[in-house]
């Protein structure tokens, strides 16, 4: 399949082929911040490096160039399951795109092949091994490509979280195809690595493209890990049929968590490296189709999915770092409905992490900076801190509130005026030339007499023993906080030392107050439990529209079942819930809801449509009042071949009030013989007309206007099919 009328040379490319191409396959009306100006930076022939959170909407920046622009775009992704996800959901859309990987057989290898020098293939998805391999260079040189894109790019870089060697091959690309457009895109990257993934990708005077990382639907939730099953159970008591994913450390944790849910009656599925492939197969399948709504898997789980309507992570150990964590946690909520992070921690959680650590074949300097992440990770978890500020901050971005949908927020700690603490670090810090890590500034604060502060002559600065008023562990625990409100800084790349950032220079300088939580705080008591949230009873709108999306959801899996693909690749939740939200009740009206787009509309919107409907008819045969049903019913009772005078006596309403519902079912799109009311030489005349008027329209001054030569009726079909033409 060619998708021609939408191919320009890049050169001659506009953002309103790109606005087009969006709302003709994905269905939607905008982009999100910073999509529109990386396809720019596409189209402008650049380098770019992406950092988008998970859910971001990264594909986004490299699918519409890659359908909009002549020649076909490579994607090079490590993630076999997202491989095939996303070449399902782009065919779905109606563009063709194919993969290549370990899971083709030859003869399905020398097929996509074959699609591809045909020019039948806009988008190939390959894995780097293969890209890098001898035998698929000859073709690589046969395409005319008009991008590359490197997913996960944070995978090139041994600083990152995620190494792999082979990722490192890549970068004969920029060698071989200097003019070929490259988008390093990655959810997940610190300064160091950022700047690793330029080097190692030899990226051309790239612009850096730094998004929000901010996803505000998720709610963020840590908790200490006493009684963790307990605690899961009355979570998921709390999201009955919802999809989620539970992380665990162990791969036995895994199977025996998902035995003790099955026992209390959830169904879950357990999933890691020793479970054989087809049985891992089979349960990823059943994840992504909603047959098992909770997998309780190894952190290797989910890395392809591209499942939209996961509801909640669950992490039932402490994760290595905040990379991780918060990549983990981006796999809930990305059609950005609310969603909810639960992470359970214990400091042998950290012991573990160090064992494992400290086997590894790592370099030394790795293995360092792998511990440092990992404490960072476990004063994540400790601190009294907004959890959201804390995350932004390590990823660069500033945060001055507080998120009010994480556990700190929704339960704050008692706070002190904590400047003079914090200027007393900030300037010990500073007096040390920012060259101490953390231990070692608590022991110059105490005024200990080890022997490393005596050689750097330490103890002779002013601020050596200004802090003896706060033990050890209330200097970690107020040091913490710093760090995670962005005053101070770890520079992971030199040996960890400590910097001040800017706003840790405006505490210092210039008079700026900073709030800490108490040292020591009291700990809740064993098997104490908070007191439930008031939950306000729904409106009667809100239980209409619950009852509708779920209805939506039944048909979505019904129509998924059918054929054979996951339920969010025909509609995303989100879409459901704009949906049930609108009600629309033609095909102009499903257009615009977010989300659907003509392929969609061709393939699915009767079905939608249909199911909208009933459910309006029957809601408006209970008593309840629901938005278009009125016209609707109007609509089906004269499509039956009800007379007008009929439908009025039957429904206790007037004449004229028939002849609106059929207008209005008429601009919405339905099927009707306008001539009935309004000749065409009637019609044209009286939208000629039309500028003189403001909308909304009074009947009767264009009544009026035209000395009552044509009734309301006529007025009222002329403004209906005026307004139709314009949709």
């Amino acid at each position: 399949m060619r998708i021609e009328n939408e191919i320009q040379p890049a050169l001659f490319m506009t953002l309103a082929h790109a606005s087009s191409a969006l709302k003709k396959y994905f269905g939607y009306d905008r982009f999100r911040p910073l999509q529109a100006e990386i396809i720019q930076t596409v189209y402008d022939k650049k380098d770019a490096l992406v950092l988008m959170p998970t859910g971001g909407g990264k594909s986004i920046c490299y699918q519409i160039p890659a359908i909009t622009m002549d020649g076909v775009a490579v994607i090079v992704s490590p993630l076999i399951a997202l491989m095939k996800d996303q070449v399902e959901g782009l065919s779905e859309n109606g563009i063709p795109a194919a993969y290549i990987n370990s899971t083709l057989t030859p003869e399905q290898t020398r097929n996509v092949e074959n699609a591809l020098l045909a020019g039948y293939v806009k988008l190939l998805y390959v894995s780097p091994e293969k890209l890098v391999s001898q035998g698929f260079q000859p073709l690589l040189k046969r395409l005319k490509i008009s991008l590359f894109a490197v997913d996960e790019a944070h995978c090139i870089s041994a600083w990152g979280h995620d190494f792999r060697p082979e990722y490192t091959q890549l970068r004969f690309l920029k060698e071989q195809f200097p003019d070929v457009p490259m988008l390093a895109l990655t959810a997940t990257a610190d300064k160091l690595t950022r700047k690793d993934i330029v080097d190692q990708l030899q990226l051309r005077d790239p612009v850096w493209f730094v998004a929000s990382f901010d996803r505000p639907n998720i709610k963020l939730t840590v908790r200490p890990g006493q009684r963790r099953f307990e605690q899961i159970v009355d979570f998921l008591k709390q999201h009955p049929n919802q999809s989620g994913i539970i992380y665990c450390l162990a791969r036995k944790t895994c199977e025996e968590l998902a035995e003790k849910l099955n026992a209390r009656g959830f169904r879950a599925a357990h999933y890691h490296a020793e479970v054989p492939p087809a049985q891992r197969s089979k349960t990823q399948e059943d994840f992504i189709n909603d047959r098992t709504p909770i997998i309780c898997a190894t952190i290797a789980f989910g890395m392809g999915i591209d499942k939209s309507n996961v509801r909640f992570v669950i992490h039932y150990n402490l994760p290595r770092n905040l990379e991780g964590y918060y990549q983990e946690v981006g796999r809930c909520g990305r059609d950005g409905l609310p969603a909810e992070a639960l992470l359970f921690f214990s400091y042998q959680d950290v012991m573990v992490y160090r064992d494992m650590i400290e086997q590894g074949e790592a370099s030394p300097e790795q293995k360092a900076l792998k511990v440092a992440k990992l404490e960072r990770m476990y004063q994540f978890a400790e601190a009294p801190v907004c959890r959201r500020k804390t995350v932004l901050f390590y990823f660069g971005e500033p945060y001055d509130r507080s998120c009010g949908n994480c556990d700190v927020c929704l339960n704050p700690p008692r706070q002190f005026d904590g400047t003079v603490a914090a200027q007393k670090a900030l300037s010990a810090i500073l007096r040390t030339g920012e060259k101490v890590g953390m231990n070692l500034l608590i022991d110059i604060l105490r005024g200990s007499r080890r022997q490393e502060v005596i050689e750097n002559n330490f103890h002779q600065i002013k601020t050596y023993g200004a802090g003896k008023e706060y033990a050890y562990d209330d200097w970690l625990f107020l040091l913490s906080q710093m760090l995670h409100t962005g005053l101070i800084e770890i520079a992971y790349d030199a040996q960890n030392q400590l910097r001040v950032t800017e706003e840790g220079r405006k505490v210092l300088f210039e008079g700026k107050k900073v709030p800490l939580a108490m040292p020591q705080p009291k700990a809740a008591k064993p098997g104490e439990k908070g007191r439930l949230p008031h939950i306000p009873e729904k409106s009667k709108s809100q239980l209409l529209k619950e009852d509708l999306f779920n209805r939506l959801v039944a048909l979505r899996r019904s129509i998924a079942q059918q054929q054979g693909v996951p339920p969010y690749l025909i509609f995303n939740d989100a879409t459901l819930d704009d949906m049930a939200d609108k009600r629309p009740l033609t095909d102009a009206d499903i257009l615009q809801v977010s989300g659907v787009g003509e392929r969609k509309l061709q393939l699915y919107g009767d079905a939608f449509i249909g199911e909208i409907r009933r459910f309006v008819l029957e809601k408006k045969d209970e008593g309840a009042r629901v938005t278009g049903s009125s016209q609707l019913v109007t609509w089906e009772l004269f499509k039956k071949g009800h007379t007008l005078n009929e439908i009025a006596e039957m429904r206790q309403i007037s004449a004229q009030s028939v002849t609106t519902h059929l207008a209005q079912m008429y601009e919405r799109g339905e099927t009707l013989d306008l001539d009935r009311w309004v000749s065409p030489e009637e019609c044209d005349i009286i939208q000629g007309a039309l500028p003189l008027f403001e909308e909304p329209y009074q009947m009767k001054a264009i009544y009026e206007h035209f000395n009552e030569r044509y009734n309301y009726d006529k007025i009222r079909f002329a403004i209906a099919d005026a307004r139709r033409a314009r949709k």
